[in-house]
C-alpha cells in the first residue's frame, strides 16, 4: 500500500537526485540546445515505455519527479500491472528543458522499483501451489527502504519487519554463546518485554535442529516465528515435522541460499515464510525509456 510515509521518501529521494543531477547550474546541454532551437523549442510531449516484461511499481513517483520540474504526468497504468516491450506506463508534458532535466531521475528511480517487484513476481510465482509466502529483508538500497518495500507488494511479496524499530527478531549475534537451552530461557524473558513494546512480531533465529527443539518447548505465544538460518532442505523438512507435531501454531521461516533455482525446492518442505535478499540488494533495474512525442 502506497501510504504518506512512502510519499515523503518518495520526495526525499526525488529531490535530492535531482539535486545531483543538476547542480547549482541546471541541465547545461539541454539549456544551450533549446536556446538555438529558439521558437522550436517550447513544450515537450514524452512517454514512459517498458523496454522489456515486468511489473509496475512506483508510478506516483514519476508525477513527483514531474511536479519537481514544472510538467505534468498522466499514468496510464496502475501499480502492479504486467509489463511488457512497448507498454506505456504513462505521458509527461512541459517544458522541454524541464522534460529533460527530470528523465534521468524519473526513470532510474522507476526502473528499481520495477526491478525490485519484477524479481519479487518471479520469485512468488515459483512458489505458488505451496504454504510459503515471499518475504523481504532490511537489505534494501539505503534511502530506499518504504520504496523497495512497497515494491516488493507490487510483485507479490510479504513484506517483512520494516526496520529495527517496528519488530523483535533476535539474531545470531544477540545470541553469542548461549546454547539452546539459555536462547529458550532469553526468549521466554524477552516476550513479555517485546509485547509490552508492541513489537509487531517475536522471531528468533537459530542454525540448527537442536536450538529449534529448545524453542518448540516453550509455551504457545511466547514467540511468534523461528527463523533457520541456512538449513538444507532435509533439515527443513525435519523441522516443519517437528513443529507441527509440537508448536503447530508457530510459523517457520527459511532463510539464506535463497535463488530462483532454489525456491521451489525450499518451499516445498512445507515452511510458512522465505525471506530472500536478492529482492532489494542486488535487483537490476527494468529496462524503461522516455521517448519523445509529436
Amino acid at each position: 500500500m502506497w501510504t504518506e510515509a512512502c510519499q515523503r521518501e518518495a520526495q526525499r529521494v526525488v529531490h535530492a537526485s535531482l539535486g545531483e543531477d543538476l547542480g547549482e547550474r541546471g541541465d547545461l546541454t539541454s539549456t544551450l540546445v533549446m536556446r538555438c532551437r529558439g521558437k522550436d523549442a517550447g513544450a515537450m510531449r514524452a512517454a514512459v515505455v517498458a523496454r522489456e516484461e515486468g511489473v509496475l511499481a512506483g508510478v506516483r513517483t514519476a508525477a513527483i519527479v514531474a511536479a519537481a520540474v514544472g510538467a505534468t504526468w498522466e499514468p496510464m497504468l496502475d501499480d502492479g500491472s504486467p509489463l511488457s516491450p512497448g507498454s506505456v506506463v504513462g505521458r509527461l508534458h512541459g517544458p522541454s528543458v524541464g522534460v529533460l532535466a527530470g528523465e534521468r531521475t524519473l526513470l532510474n528511480l522507476l526502473g528499481v522499483l520495477c526491478g525490485t517487484a519484477t524479481t519479487t513476481r518471479r520469485f512468488v510465482d515459483l512458489v505458488a501451489g505451496t504454504r510459503a509466502c515471499i518475504c523481504d529483508t532490511r537489505k534494501t538500497l539505503p534511502g530506499l527502504r518504504r520504496l523497495q518495500k512497497f515494491a516488493v507488494g507490487c510483485g507479490g511479496g510479504t513484506p517483512h519487519r520494516m526496520g529495527l524499530h517496528d519488530a523483535v527478531l533476535v539474531k545470531d549475534n544477540h545470541l553469542a554463546g548461549l546454547d539452546p537451552a539459555g536462547i529458550a530461557d532469553l526468549a521466554r524473558r524477552l516476550s513479555p518485554e517485546a509485547r509490552a513494546a508492541d513489537a509487531a512480531f517475536i522471531e528468533v533465529e537459530v542454525d540448527g535442529l537442536d536450538q529449534l527443539d529448545a524453542l518448540l518447548d516453550l509455551p504457545a505465544l511466547t514467540i511468534d516465528m523461528v527463523l533457520l538460518d541456512n538449513f538444507d532442505p532435509a533439515m527443513l523438512r525435519e523441522a516443519v515435522a517437528r513443529r507441527d507435531a509440537r508448536a503447530p501454531g508457530l510459523l517457520l521461516e527459511a532463510s539464506g541460499g535463497v535463488r530462483l533455482d532454489t525456491v521451489a525446492t525450499i518451499a516445498a518442505t512445507g515452511v510458512d515464510r522465505i525471506s530472500v535478499g536478492a529482492l532489494t540488494h542486488s535487483v537490476r533495474s527494468l529496462d524503461l525509456g522516455l521517448d519523445a512525442q509529436a
